[in-house]
Formats: structure tokens, C-alpha cells, sequence
């Protein structure tokens, strides 16, 4: 009886193992999805870059002033999707987690851009089948070894 229940329990784990990797694939995939299609929105100037931003969501730019609500940069921002690209980020390399119900997701990303390569955070939502970006955090990846001019033209720039 005993090794009965020790050989149904791993057979019981073994059995929900490829099943959980294969919902965090699922998971990282859809999610992976989502995020390339907003920054395809940016990059085409789609008003739908907007909406993928929770009602309560927050973006920080790079700029120290840069701390918006989803309708106030939505406002800041107009002008840039008139044109034919707001802006273009490109994905380099992201890694993606989320809570145990996968309700909240965060992830963390390195982008190219025009101004070089940046680094974001971001925390998502899903209601259902819907996901929300809640909150993005987009700053300038700056290597170590400049790291001393640049703080000095911030400094500098801080005194103006």
C-alpha cells in the first residue's frame, strides 16, 4: 500500500509538471505579444498604444518630470502620434514573471532606440482574457564607465 501512494503521488506530480511549463509559456508568450504590439502602436502612431494602458495606469519617461497618468500622457503625447511614428522602441531582450493566480505580471525589458539603449520595467494586470499595462518605468541605460560625465551634465543641467 505504501508504495501504492508514494508511486500515484509522483505519478500525480509528473503528471501537472509539463502542464504548469506549458501555461508559463502560454503566459510569457501572450504577454511577450501584448508588450511588441504596444511598441508596434508607438512605432505606427496607433491610438490603441493608449488603451493598452489601465485606466489607473502610470508611465514615467526619462525625464525627471516625466510621471504621467494614462489621460495625461495621453494629452502630452498628441502631438507625436500625428505623425507617422510617435517613437520606436525595439524589444532587445525582456524577462516576465507574474503571481501565483497570474493575475499581476512584471516584466523587465532593454530596448534600442534613438537615444540608445534603454531599460524599462513594467507591471501588467489581467482581468480575464484582458491585460493592462499599470505601470512602465522607461529609463537610459547609462554604462558604467560614463557615468561621471553624465552626472555632471545632469548636475548642470539641474542648475538652468
Amino acid at each position: 500500500m505504501k508504495t501504492f501512494v508514494i508511486l500515484a503521488t509522483v505519478l500525480a506530480l509528473a503528471g501537472t509538471a509539463p502542464s504548469a511549463r506549458a501555461d508559463d509559456a502560454a503566459l510569457t508568450a501572450r504577454v511577450n505579444a501584448f508588450v511588441d504590439e504596444w511598441h508596434a502602436d508607438a512605432a505606427h502612431a496607433r491610438p490603441a498604444f493608449f488603451d493598452k494602458i489601465a485606466a489607473d495606469g502610470i508611465y514615467i519617461g526619462t525625464d525627471r518630470t516625466e510621471r504621467w497618468t494614462r489621460d495625461a500622457f495621453k494629452a502630452w503625447a498628441a502631438r507625436f502620434f500625428e505623425r507617422e511614428s510617435a517613437w520606436t522602441l525595439v524589444p532587445r531582450e525582456r524577462h516576465v514573471r507574474w503571481s501565483a493566480d497570474g493575475a499581476m505580471i512584471w516584466f523587465d525589458e532593454q530596448l534600442d532606440s534613438s537615444m540608445g539603449v534603454l531599460q524599462a520595467t513594467g507591471v501588467m494586470r489581467a482581468a480575464g482574457e484582458r491585460l493592462e499595462i499599470v505601470h512602465y518605468q522607461l529609463s537610459i541605460a547609462v554604462p558604467n564607465g560614463v557615468q561621471p560625465q553624465v552626472t555632471e551634465l545632469i548636475a548642470g543641467a539641474a542648475e538652468e
